[in-house]
């Protein structure tokens, strides 16, 4: 008898129902987001109803006499309801008035992020495809200034990305417009944008690429005679290089966007305490229309309207659900940021405290990756101006005094200092440094200028005045 051999084989996958995928789009989404999804639901799925709207079907209703077949069901939702539901509304809509609606919709363009114009220039190129794909990696690890947030090697490495790809990716990236994006720091930006002008045998690349320090420090005589020309000619370069931007990606700053509404207003009541309230003024209130779920339970309706009204009827009320659950973890986490947070919104940025996501989502009995996706986008109406949510969960450092500071309250410090400081004796990154420390704030040298140049703060060369 010939040996027997069983192989069991075990596999384990992940899926996502689509209820379930879509309960996670709606978490994620910005209020316009959301607005969008309920809107083109309510288009599309012919149960739902916006009940501030107060529109009711039962008096618009077919006879039930008409209804053996209910054949239009089939035809869903754009003609049956443009016939029954806007009844009377159509007629009085004009050639003018739809010319004026088609006008409106051409005039809203949404501003384009820096991204997305640099994307724009990638779909152009003409690359191999394995360059196309680090590329796109590239992009998609530049901060708002054009920057990569992290070394181009370490980047390869984590992505999988072979040195010769990664290289001919990133010269790729930083051929793109604005000049000097796709740099590791702000001297190599300055290269880059020195490169474009004039290529790499100018003055002021030289200067830029050899003797950086010896400007900040105004050693004009010395870079001259280690360049063989004159201080004069040196002094003009160092002008010229004043002139250039340390941020590339400035002008696709999102913050600059008018549109952005809140999702939660913080306030204070009577008696001095904090609360949160969700805004949702502009979010259509959702229902299942109660014609629908009376002709469920009547005779006469087929096997296939009667499936069609159960999936339309149990996609809506998902839908309502999904933006339930929404609103109800937004203002959840808001409430936490108030007792976690307490000295921002009395105090101001400098007060922000290091706070991590999962210790909210360890509060709230849920997982970080949600808390994530729930303040994704969205946006706090504060004491102390709109802040987005996810501006509040940051490292920090330990104060002296045992006081925790988060980043952004030492990018705040560093700002203050700034700005008191002398125009004619503006502070180095040393100088800096050694401030903070006498606040109690200890930080390294490098991690200052760090700070400094996410500020959009120029070095102290620049920034001097005479």
């Amino acid at each position: 008898m010939s040996d027997v051999s069983l192989h069991q084989s075990l596999s384990q996958s992940q899926t996502l129902a689509p209820q379930m995928r879509k309960s996670l789009e709606i978490l994620q989404a910005s209020t316009l987001e959301l607005t969008q999804i309920i809107t083109q639901a309510l288009e599309t799925n012919p149960v739902l109803e916006d009940a501030t709207e107060s529109i009711s079907l039962d008096a618009e209703g077919p006879d039930p006499e008409e209804v053996d077949s209910l054949g239009y069901l089939n035809e869903t939702d754009d003609d049956w309801r443009d016939s029954r539901i806007l009844e009377g509304r159509v007629a009085q809509w004009t050639g003018e008035d739809e010319e004026r609606r088609q006008h409106l919709y051409e005039s809203i363009v949404a501003p384009v992020t820096l991204q997305q114009h640099l994307q724009q220039q990638l779909d152009l190129s003409m690359v191999d495809p394995t360059v196309r794909q680090a590329a796109h990696a590239i992009l998609g690890n530049l901060d708002e200034r054009g920057f990569l947030d992290l070394p181009a090697k370490d980047l390869g490495i984590r992505l999988g990305i072979k040195p010769a790809y990664l290289k001919a990716a990133l010269r790729l990236v930083q051929s793109f417009d604005p000049a000097g994006v796709g740099a590791a720091n702000i001297t190599e930006s300055l290269m880059l944008q020195l490169e474009r002008k004039g290529g790499t045998e100018t003055i002021e690349y030289k200067v830029v690429r050899d003797h950086l320090e010896d400007l900040a420090r105004k050693r004009h005589p010395q870079i001259a005679k280690a360049l063989g020309t004159s201080i004069e000619r040196i002094t003009e370069a160092a002008s010229r290089i004043g002139r250039l931007t340390p941020n590339p990606g400035g002008d696709f700053n999102p913050s600059g966007n008018p549109y952005i509404q809140p999702d939660v207003i913080i306030e204070r009541d009577e008696d001095g305490s904090l609360s949160a309230r969700l805004t949702g003024e502009n979010l259509p209130d959702l229902r299942i229309n109660d014609f629908y779920k009376d002709m469920l339970g009547k005779d006469g309706v087929n096997a296939k309207a009667r499936q069609f009204l159960r999936d339309q009827i149990r996609d809506g009320r998902s839908l309502i659900r999904s933006i339930s659950l929404r609103q109800e973890t937004i203002l959840a986490i808001a409430h936490k940021l108030i007792a976690h947070q307490v000295d921002f919104f009395n105090k101001g940025p400098r007060h922000l405290r290091p706070l991590t996501m999962n210790e909210i989502a360890d509060e709230l009995g849920m997982h970080a990756t949600t808390v994530s996706r729930a303040v994704a986008g969205k946006y706090l109406q504060t004491p102390q101006g709109l802040v987005e949510m996810r501006s509040f969960f940051a490292t920090g450092y330990q104060t002296r005094d045992g006081e925790e500071v988060s980043n952004t309250g030492v990018r705040e410090a560093i700002q203050q200092l700034v700005s008191a400081e002398n125009p004619a004796k503006p502070l180095s990154d040393e100088a800096l440094m050694k401030a903070l420390a006498k606040q109690g704030i200890k930080v390294a040298r490098r991690t200052v200028a760090k700070y400094r140049e996410q500020l959009n703060i120029l070095p102290s060369h620049l920034r001097k005045s005479f």
